[in-house]
């Protein structure tokens, strides 16, 4: 079992992986780190385009799109791990990111959750919140 599990629900997104995925494995470099992305039952050639350009994304295929909480409530089923990071397919993240999430959630068994900050991706001195910055 890995420390964490980056999940990526994607439906469609084959634009968003080719900009999002490369800086992700970046940027996302620990031995105890596994990055999947749970396909809900896209069209497109999102599957193949991941299989043949990123071999070290795992691929959780979903027989049909359930959504967004049912799509990663079936993906969670599938993968063990002492922590996920439910991440959006249109989210940049930035070197070191996901150290201090492990580190809090490791130095105290009382927090459930936590996320780091989400800056605007076009406006990076502001918040995003689902967007409306």
């Amino acid at each position: 079992m890995k420390l964490v599990s980056i999940v990526i629900l994607n439906w469609n997104g084959k634009d968003f992986l080719s900009k999002f995925l490369p800086p992700l494995i970046k940027n996302t470099t620990a031995d105890d780190v596994e990055l999947y992305v749970a396909d809900n039952g896209s069209t497109d050639d999102s599957v193949s385009f991941i299989s043949n350009n990123f071999s070290t994304v795992k691929t959780i295929c979903l027989d049909q799109n359930y959504g967004f909480a049912e799509g990663y409530n079936q993906a969670l089923k599938q993968i063990e791990a002492r922590y996920f990071v439910l991440l959006n397919s249109d989210v940049e993240v930035a070197p070191g990111w996901l150290k201090p999430m492990v580190d809090l959630m490791d130095s105290d068994e009382s927090i459930a959750g936590c996320q780091p900050k989400v800056k605007a991706h076009d406006q990076k001195t502001h918040f995003e919140y689902a967007g409306a910055a």
